[in-house]
């Protein structure tokens, strides 16, 4: 149960669907910025900004933001669920692609401290073909979801352990985008 009265069934919203539902003046911005970030026109694909976002939320421990980026990541890579977990887990070893790896390596940086991205990390990611656009929004997409991990765990909201509930909610995100 959540800290506060969030006025809804956490049972059907859950997570940050609880959160937004009790204040839709901030579920506005929140949703948009996701909306951009995860889902708007770039030349990194929605899955791999959803893992992007996955990976951050792995490594803040954000069971809820994990598991609904995870499903909504690995939907759109026609990958198995497990891709996240294993680039959590070691990511040299992740199946992945070196400049997604480059990427990550940028986002765990970010989610860790983000004065500790330097040049180098950069280079490295510039080395593998990654621009400044890719750059920018690893480093947007990290710092947001550390934010939103960060809103979903302090006021101590729900997070079902049913895959196949994250699965479904993947499944509408892809379809309707997080303004819907």
């Amino acid at each position: 149960m959540a800290h506060i009265d969030l006025g809804v069934d956490e049972q059907t919203h859950p997570g940050i669907t609880g959160l937004l539902a009790f204040r839709p003046e901030t579920a506005k911005p929140l949703n948009d910025l996701a909306e951009v970030l995860l889902r708007g026109p770039h030349s990194l694909t929605p899955g791999e900004r959803e893992l992007i976002a996955a990976y951050v939320s792995g490594l803040n421990d954000c069971t809820f933001c994990y598991a609904s980026h995870s499903a909504s990541a690995t939907a759109q890579l026609d990958a198995d669920i497990s891709l996240v977990d294993q680039a959590v887990d070691d990511l040299d070893s992740a199946p992945v692609s070196a400049k997604l790896r480059a990427l990550l390596r940028i986002a765990g940086t970010v989610r860790d401290d983000g004065r500790k991205v330097t040049t180098e990390l950069v280079a490295a990611a510039r080395a593998e073909g990654a621009t400044d656009l890719e750059i920018h929004d690893t480093v947007l997409i990290a710092a947001a979801f550390s934010m939103y991990n960060r809103y979903v765990d302090g006021l101590g909201t729900l997070a079902p352990d049913s895959p196949h509930m994250y699965a479904q909610a993947a499944r509408r995100t892809i379809e309707s985008g997080y303004t819907r």
